[in-house]
């Protein structure tokens, strides 16, 4: 995956006669997109264009299909971490036949070979935070994205509102974090009692977790576009992937706005 500074090496190495201009077309060639075989084209720019690297969605692919994916994204060099979301244990033990580095965690259902990073952990800290034990999965998935994408990540689970003493009693946690993720099933009213707490984003993601009229997480969703407390985002059922990329994306921001503002 070409990031701005290898793009940047690359082209100083051309310049200073240590690289092949036929060589550097050879590493450029698939800058925007790389085909593989005849179902899938890895988006190499991705990172480049905004930040973060393009992330593998496993429902509907074949474990050979997938297998390709990564062994393609990792043939160019493992700048950034490849992750695959939605994988069943079953597969994951399929893929790990071909790629034994493979690491897989069975709660997020998610599989994915980490980067080095060398470079310092961004500013800001996540709180990532589930309603209840089953909502879970969805802030795990959430946790790991952000964790191998560099950011610091602070964890509070179980604090729903059934039982709100167990969220005010972490009122500090909240204080101390830059950005929020809250994910929650049944009746979805945790992102709003949040939100009239913290001073910070808040990042709503309904699970699909509740009896019969929480139509899998449709009514926790509706409660959340209808929140009392203002400036909400709310994202798709049981989407912590996407949760994450935003908080992510929120961090990086007000970096870069910081960054501006010292030149």
């Amino acid at each position: 995956m070409l990031q701005k500074e290898a793009l940047q090496k690359l082209l100083e190495a051309v310049a200073e006669g240590k690289i092949e201009p036929r060589a550097a077309v050879e590493k450029l060639k698939h800058f925007d997109f790389e085909p593989v075989g005849e179902f899938a084209k890895i988006d190499r720019h991705r990172a480049l264009r905004n930040g973060f690297p393009e992330t593998i969605w496993g429902p509907g692919k074949t474990p050979e299909q997938i297998v390709q994916i990564i062994q393609a994204m990792r043939d160019r060099g493992l700048e950034s971490p490849i992750m695959a979301t939605r994988i069943e244990a079953e597969t994951f033990a399929q893929l790990q036949a071909k790629i034994p580095d493979l690491q897989y965690d069975p709660i997020a259902r998610f599989c994915f070979l980490p980067a080095p990073l060398t470079a310092p952990k961004p500013p800001g800290i996540i709180g990532a935070i589930a309603a209840g034990t089953a909502d879970f999965p969805v802030i795990r998935e959430a946790i790991l994205t952000a964790e191998l994408l560099g950011y610091t990540v602070q964890p509070l689970i179980d604090v729903g509102v059934a039982g709100i003493h167990r969220l005010l009693s972490n009122l500090h946690v909240l204080a101390g974090v830059d950005v929020v993720i809250v994910a929650a099933g049944m009746e979805g009213a945790l992102p709003s009692v949040i939100g009239g707490l913290v001073d910070c984003p808040v990042i709503a993601v309904p699970t699909s977790i509740g009896y019969g009229t929480s139509f899998g997480g449709l009514a926790p969703l509706l409660t959340m576009l209808n929140s009392c407390a203002s400036g909400i985002a709310v994202m798709n059922i049981d989407n912590g992937f996407g949760a994450a990329i935003l908080a992510c994306q929120i961090l990086r921001t007000a970096a870069k706005l910081q960054d501006k503002n010292q030149d």
